[in-house]
Order: structure tokens, then sequence, then C-alpha cells
């Protein structure tokens, strides 16, 4: 019998916390036995932040990063900076460098230059280092630099041998490929690896955003599937109280596909670029110019959007060099080139 987090004592973790010698991949196995999932996860959330042992002080950071727990894992960084153990200190100078990326702290290119100083023997922190660079280059729609991560994952994954973190750093993997190979155009290859991303994963908030491009995914195919997984995120960010993933859905996703698609009934928008799109759906290329003009035109979609209000091949053409040469994507580079080729 599972308990659920009702039966949970305030003490529960002290035996536990206490034990330099266990292991998070010991303890949560064990923890899994007594108690239903969202128990475990909260338990292990705050034996990260209670346990004296180095090793869980440090590989709890992975732990509370995967599962979205971002200021307790500011806490636990804070912690690991005063541990008398260097290796610790190690750690928390890259979980630092994860945390301003994740919090937006810090610009991208500078990020890139500090992870050069970032010099480890430790197998399990070389991996970090490595996924929190992959982020970076996909932050600056580099897609084209995972080639070289791709290259060296085997080895770097091989010399790991916590089987915990190991899964950690698969989910991360997953999530990887998928964007890659999504960008690529391999969909069934992209779709397999999403799928396995919301199977294992313990986040919540990893599963709403992983629906909301798989629901984008469906942008040549077909509009039920994209919007069953565009609601299914949606559903998941309202229970979540999620309000950046609720403000996308709404605001851009829904819209996007609900336009591209001429499903346009009943659908509205506070963002002015997707209000375009709107409108040229609608055949009114003219209010949809009025719109755009009043923005920067600094993305691939707005000029997309520009060159079919306008039927002007020159801003299609710049909008798939755009996707191509700026992004390296393939699958939206489809959305210029597809009204370039139906155009006399």
């Amino acid at each position: 019998m599972k308990y659920p987090k009702a039966d949970i004592t305030a003490n529960s973790l002290n035996p536990i916390s206490s034990d330099d010698k266990q292991t998070l991949e010991q303890i949560i196995p064990m923890l899994q036995q007594e108690y239903d999932n969202e128990t475990v996860l909260q338990l292990t959330r705050k034996l990260c932040l209670q346990s004296t042992s180095d090793d869980i002080n440090k590989k709890g950071m992975e732990f509370l990063f995967t599962n979205g727990y971002l200021h307790d894992l500011q806490l636990l960084i804070n912690k690991n900076r005063e541990s008398e153990s260097k290796s610790n200190r190690e750690w928390a100078e890259v979980y630092q460098l994860v945390v301003d990326r994740a919090e937006f702290r810090a610009y991208p290119r500078k990020l890139l230059r500090q992870l050069e100083f970032c010099h480890t023997d430790d197998p399990e922190l070389r991996c970090v280092i490595e996924f929190l660079k992959i982020s970076i280059h996909f932050d600056l729609r580099e897609f084209g630099k995972i080639g070289n991560f791709l290259d060296k994952q085997t080895s770097l994954f091989d010399e790991v041998d916590d089987t915990l973190l190991l899964s950690f750093f698969n989910s991360r993997l997953y999530q990887t490929l998928f964007i890659y190979y999504w960008t690529r155009n391999e969909l069934i290859v992209a779709r397999k690896y999403a799928f396995r991303v919301l199977n294992e994963t313990t986040n919540n908030r990893t599963a709403v955003n992983m629906h909301i491009n798989l629901g984008l995914t469906y942008t040549f195919d077909t509009y039920f599937q994209g919007m069953y997984h565009l609601n299914e995120a949606l559903r998941l960010a309202k229970k979540l109280n999620y309000q950046d993933g609720i403000n996308i859905i709404n605001q851009q996703n829904i819209p996007f596909l609900s336009a591209h698609f001429k499903k346009f009934e009943g659908i509205t928008t506070d963002d002015k670029s997707e209000q375009a799109h709107l409108e040229i759906a609608k055949g009114n290329h003219a209010k949809g110019i009025e719109l755009l003009n009043q923005l920067k035109i600094d993305s691939p979609f707005k000029m997309y959007y520009l060159g079919i209000a306008k039927r002007d091949k020159n801003i299609l053409l710049r909008s798939y060099n755009y996707f191509i040469e700026k992004r390296s994507d393939y699958f939206f580079s489809k959305l210029p080139l597809s009204v370039l080729a139906n155009m006399d």
C-alpha cells in the first residue's frame, strides 16, 4: 500500500537526512515503495535541502532542476557554496549558471563565455556543463550546434555510474533530440522523443511545454491533433496556475494554429503579430499590414505574415532564409516556402 501526502509527518525525513552514506539513487526507490509519486517528489525535495550528505547536496541540485524547483535549487546552490567540499563548491558554481539561464538573469553569450572557464574531471558535472551549453545555443536559435553535443554525448553518458542522474540526463537528452529532429523536419523521430518525455517526466511544466511543441508539430498535418495537444497543455497549465504557459498558449499558440488552418471563429489575442495573422487569414490583408507596420519585423514569422499580406515574393524569401540561415529551422521554413510554391 502507498500512503498519500496527508500521512507525511514533519519528522519523516530526519533519520534519512542525517545519514551521510545513503544516496538519492538509493533513497528514492525506497520512498516509492511507501508513497505516491507526488509525495515522493515533495519528500525528496525536502531531503535535498535538509541532508548533511555531500553527495545528496550535489546531486539534489539536478533533481530540483529536473523537477522545476528553481527557488529550492537556489537555496541548495547557496548551501553548496559554503561547503567544505571543493567538488560541492564547483557544482554550485555550474548550477548557478543553470539558474541564471533559466531565470534570464544573464545574456546567453555571457553565459557561454563563463562556461569556458568551467573545467572539471567529474563526468557527471561535465554532462551538466554540456547540457547547459546546448540549452544556451537553443535559446540563441542555433539549432545546428546540437550536432557537436551529440558527437560527444555517448562517451559522456558512458562515464556516469549514478543511474538516477543518468535517468535525469536521458530526460534532458530526449527533450533536446525532440527539438533537434523537429527543426530538421524529421517528425516521426521527433514525436517519438516527445512521447518518451511525456511518459517519463515528473515535471509538470516540462509536460506543458512538450504538449505545446507537440501541438505545433502538426502545423502541416491536422488542426485537430495540434489543438488536442495545445488544449492538454492549457489544461495542465491552469491546474498548475502556470501563468506564463497559459499566456503563450492563449495569446500565441492557439491563435497561430487557428489562423494557419483558417479556423478563426471566436479566436482572439492581445499579441499584435497574431492579430495580424488572424486578419490575414480572414482575407483582411490591409488590416494585417496596418498591424504589422506597428511592429518591428524582427522574426521570420512576422516576415512571413507580411509577405502573405503583401503577396511579396522577396519578403517571403527573406523569411525563408531567416528560418534556414539564422535558426536552422527546416520545419517552419515550410511556411513561406509553401506560399512561394503556389504564387504565380
